[in-house]
């Protein structure tokens, strides 16, 4: 039940973003997208999310293209949790996971306690009940993309993409989320996210995709795609791979400012 897009190429006016995008992505694992700023990774997310219309035919689910999917089915293959969601009412935190269930209601019709059950068992899953009368207005950044997790989980999607999941959390708060999207892998579900930090990528494993300034990826293991060579033309500046003991892992990291140069 994989996703396949094969010579993907996006533009926005004159200016091409995405260039002869080839990638596979199965379920039960992790999918990081690094790049620099304005290299195209939300425009990459967009498009495995069916978000981008003008090019059905190069992005297939279990080989067959997105266009032979109606939107209620695309829902089910696939859930998106955006960087920031401010709800239209204020909703408590139960009435909006609920709302994931929407491709699962005919038009005009309400969710039943059939709904609500679903609801309360992906809060859960998450472990957020202490959150489930509150109102997501009122919770704090890191409890917001929990409560945005779960009302995915309702939806019931094969594959959960994140923007920048992390962006705007604590660094609390960043562990909680990386602990989530390891548990939803382990849980069978492919997990897409789009992050700035490499260092994320090595502590998830799973395989990085990484799309450079000119539009074009390479895709692989995240431990032996990710090196400092790779890194310093990458991003421009010299960052640093290394084993940590105490980590029991690689850590990437930014060696000391020094004088300022790079």
């Amino acid at each position: 039940m994989s996703i396949r897009i094969t010579d993907l190429n996006f533009s926005y006016g004159t200016k091409q973003v995405l260039r002869g995008i080839h990638l596979d992505i199965e379920p039960a694992q992790t999918l990081s997208i690094l790049g620099p700023n304005g290299a195209g990774k939300t425009t990459l997310l967009n498009a495995i999310a069916g978000l981008e219309g003008s090019f059905p035919d190069n992005i297939a689910y279990n080989g067959q293209p997105y266009r032979h999917f109606s939107p209620r089915q695309m829902a089910r293959l696939v859930g998106y949790v955006p960087q920031i969601i401010v709800p239209t009412f204020d909703y408590s935190v139960v009435d909006y996971v609920v709302t994931g269930c929407a491709p699962q209601l005919g038009t005009f019709q309400r969710p039943g306690q059939e709904h609500y059950d679903i609801a309360v068992q992906a809060i859960r899953e998450m472990g957020i009940e202490h959150l489930a009368e509150k109102s997501y207005r009122q919770i704090s950044g890191g409890e917001q993309q929990q409560v945005s997790i779960a009302r995915v989980l309702a939806q019931g999607p094969s594959y959960i993409l994140m923007d920048e999941p992390t962006s705007h959390l604590d660094y609390g708060n960043q562990v909680r989320v990386l602990k989530t999207i390891r548990r939803l892998a382990q849980s069978g579900f492919g997990v897409i996210f789009t992050t700035h930090n490499p260092d994320q990528a090595l502590l998830l494993g799973g395989r990085t995709a990484i799309i450079d300034r000119g539009g074009n990826l390479i895709c692989g293991e995240s431990h032996k795609l990710i090196s400092e060579p790779f890194l310093k033309e990458l991003y421009g500046v010299q960052l640093c791979i290394s084993g940590l003991e105490r980590a029991g892992r690689c850590v990437c990291f930014a060696p000391n400012l020094g004088d300022g140069g790079n």
